[in-house]
This record gives structure tokens, sequence and C-alpha cells, in this order.
């Protein structure tokens, strides 16, 4: 299970150039073809080889701008009760002010690790304010500038160093079993669905419940399945905040996301598919995640045509591009129409992702259609690919291709060699990854 770091502070301190400057300090975000701004405020970061996600808080609550203390609570809260550690950012020119004090005490009685960021040290007469900060009581204030990146090792250093240690008895535990999230917008069906495939309750085997901000595993094994179902702490309560919606059922996803080997994407087939169902869409697809998109309430449209179907199923393939590869089930929690077929494929999905193509199978089909379309030569420089093998143990199915020169082959061709991989073995929901090395 992935670790979440949260940034929080008041507007105006620089939280989101902090998250844009640790996100890519690595090449951690690999693309950043953002489908919306919101899906900005999201990142992975690896650092000295220990990796967690990062969420900018600041970026998601539609006020951010306006200095609403409600509004900035609202984020301080939720970053406490989602998170592993806080990254608590104050404005080293400008100092403490009574919003900064108002924050420190929340987060002082929130027993969660906090680190006090000093942002904004652009030049060293800002370090002479730095020692302000103590005030706070949150210890040592780490001075930073996001702009041009000074302190940042340091402070990536101690967070790594802060973070929990992983409860690695309970990964083992689950490992072996698939693990199934379900995940969409609010009013998709989420709960109904859930419902629908635990019917009653005595077949609940295990509930494995880390913190409550945690992911809780159910276990789920009759008509020969057997899986783990991911729901997020909370996904079922109603919160009792009059929140914005959209931003924590984001945040909550990210939490079961992570924790899943195969993400069932729920889209209400009344309203079509909208931007939070590719905000969504974008977490699965950053995380590396397997994919089965549910179309539910498929009751209640009217024209049920084939055409109609096809017209759904492009939309939505259309608005997820580049990554097509994926299964649409049209169904209906509340009559159960195709639930089974729901889970039979997320399982299929599970297995695809698991699979392995020996060695010499993939150099005869492979080496052949290379053979048949190299790869184009650049400024008169030929790519010869010699050799083809699969990654073992990987989470997501890696192909990796020996050839002279690897940094000549560009994006479209890697795209020709995974859709020849996807046309002659089943890889359809997951992702795969293709590398080129030198042999």
């Amino acid at each position: 299970m992935g670790q979440l770091v949260a940034i929080v502070g008041r507007p105006n301190v620089g939280k989101s150039t902090l998250f844009n400057r640790l996100t890519q300090s690595r090449t951690a975000i690999v693309d950043d073809t953002a489908g919306t701004t919101r899906d900005r405020q999201y990142g992975k970061v690896d650092w000295n080889g220990k990796d967690f996600s990062i969420v900018d808080t600041g970026g998601w609550v539609v006020n951010s701008e306006d200095v609403f203390e409600s509004e900035i609570n609202k984020q301080v809260y939720l970053a406490i009760e989602q998170s592993d550690e806080i990254l608590f950012v104050v404005d080293a020119m400008n100092g403490v002010t009574d919003l900064d004090d108002h924050v420190a005490e929340i987060l002082r009685k929130s027993r969660k690790p906090v680190i006090l960021v000093a942002n904004k040290v652009d030049s060293n007469e800002w370090l002479y304010n730095v020692p302000e900060f103590y005030s706070l009581g949150l210890g040592e204030p780490f001075p930073v500038s996001a702009v041009s990146g000074f302190g940042t090792g340091d402070l990536l250093d101690e967070i790594v160093r802060k973070l929990p240690e992983k409860d690695d008895t309970q990964e083992e535990q689950l490992d072996e079993i698939p693990k199934f999230a379900i995940v969409g917008r609010p009013n998709a069906g989420k709960s109904s669905i859930v419902n629908a495939f635990i019917g009653e309750e005595r077949h609940i085997v295990t509930d494995i419940a880390g913190t409550t901000r945690d992911s809780i595993y159910t276990r789920y094994n009759k008509f020969g399945f057997d899986f783990y179902l991911v729901d997020t702490a909370g996904i079922r309560k109603k919160a009792k905040v009059n929140e914005d919606i959209e931003y924590y059922s984001v945040i909550r996803s990210i939490r079961a996301i992570e924790a899943s080997d195969v993400c069932i994407l729920m889209i209400d087939a009344t309203r079509g598919i909208e931007a939070q169902d590719a905000n969504i869409f974008s977490l699965i697809a950053k995380n590396r995640k397997g994919l089965v998109v549910c179309v539910n309430k498929w009751d209640l449209v009217e024209d049920k045509s084939q055409e109609a179907i096809r017209t759904m199923e492009n939309a939505i393939r259309e608005r997820f591009a580049p990554f097509t590869d994926f299964p649409i089930i049209f169904g209906s929690a509340l009559t159960k129409q195709r639930i089974f077929k729901v889970l039979e494929t997320a399982v299929q999905v599970y297995e695809n992702r698991r699979r392995m193509v020996p060695t010499h199978q993939l150099n005869t089909v492979m080496l052949e259609e290379i053979a048949s379309y190299p790869p184009p030569a650049t400024k008169g420089k030929y790519v010869k690919i010699k050799y083809v093998t699969m990654l073992k143990g990987s989470p997501v199915p890696t192909f990796i291709f020996f050839c002279n020169l690897p940094q000549w082959v560009k994006e479209p061709y890697r795209r020709f060699l995974e859709n020849k991989i996807r046309s002659h073995w089943d890889y359809c929901g997951t992702p795969i990854n293709v590398y080129m090395r030198e042999k």
C-alpha cells in the first residue's frame, strides 16, 4: 500500500510550486498529459529507492484563492484523515500569520508526523526570517525555495525518514489474492455494486482494516471467486461536513486505487462520461493498475440498441486514449444485470497482468514483426533490435527490447511494439511497459 504525504498551508505560500518541484525532482510523473488541472495535484515521488505519493490539498478546494478559514480547515482535516505525513508550508518572506498559528494548532493535536517547510527562501537574506517559525511549536523549520530547488533534497531526506514503516506482514498476507477497488465519482453506484456483490453479510469472511484512513479489505469467496474488495474507510459513511464532494471522492479514490491490482471504474450510463471520470481514470493510469469499466444504471437507459452501445464504448475509449485496450461492461447494480460478468472480467484482467510469455515464443513472434516493420532511421542511424525478454516479478507486464541505439527509438514505435504484443497475447485491461535497453 502506497504512503501518502499531503501538502497543507494557507493560500499563496507556494504549495503548488513545491508540489511541482518535488514530483519532478525525480522522473516520477512520467507523463504530464493531464486531463485537467486537478489531475496535477497528485503525483508519485521516488527518492533514494523509497517511493510515496504526494497530494497538494490546496489545488483541490474550490475556493482556495479566498482566505476562507473554513476551506483551509477542510483541507487540513482531510490531510490529517487521509495521509501518513503532512508538509505544512509557510512563507519565509511574510513570517508567521494568524492563519499559520491556527493551522499549526490543529496539526499539533493531530498526532501525525508534520514537517514544517519555510518556503520562498529565494536568497540568503530570507534565511534570517526562518527561526521565527519555531514559535509554531512544530519543531525545526526546513528552509526551501520551491522556485529554485534550494533545500528540497534535504527536505526529501526528512520526508522519507519520517514516513511510518510499512506493515509488510499485512502486505504479504494479502499478496496472493487479487485486490479489486471499485471507484467512480459520487452517485455512480459504487455502494450499490458492493452490496450487490456481497449480498448477505455472512459471506464476508474477514475485514482486515488498517487505521481509519487506510483501505479496508473485504474477503469475498463464493461462487468460485476468491478476492479482496478494497474499500476506503469512510467511502460508505456520509461525510459529516458539507464538503466539495468531488475533491473528497478523488482523494479517497487515490487510497483505494493504490491498494488494488484491478480497478472497477463505475460510470453512470444516464450521465455519460464526465470530467471526473477522466480524472479518476488518470489516477488509475498513473498507478499502472488493471482496469474494467462498468457502465452502471444501464436499466434506466431507453435506447439499448447495439448502435447505442457502440457509441458509448467509442466515447469512453476516445476519452481514455491512448490506453484503449480494456473491457467495458454494461450492467445494473440495482437489477444485478451482468454483475457477475464484472467480477469474471476483473479476475481475467488480474490473470492478464500476471501473464508471462516464454522468451523463445516472444522472440519468434516479435522479431518477425520488427523485421517486417523496423524502427525508422533517424539522422542516418539504423536501430537494430536483437532480442526481447519479459521482466520477471514486475507488477505490470514489462517487455525489454535490446538494441544498439535505444535512445533513437521514439514513442510512436514503442506504441507500435505494444500494439503488436497486444495483438498476439491477451493483455486486455492491463497497461504494459515497453523499455529499450542497450545490448
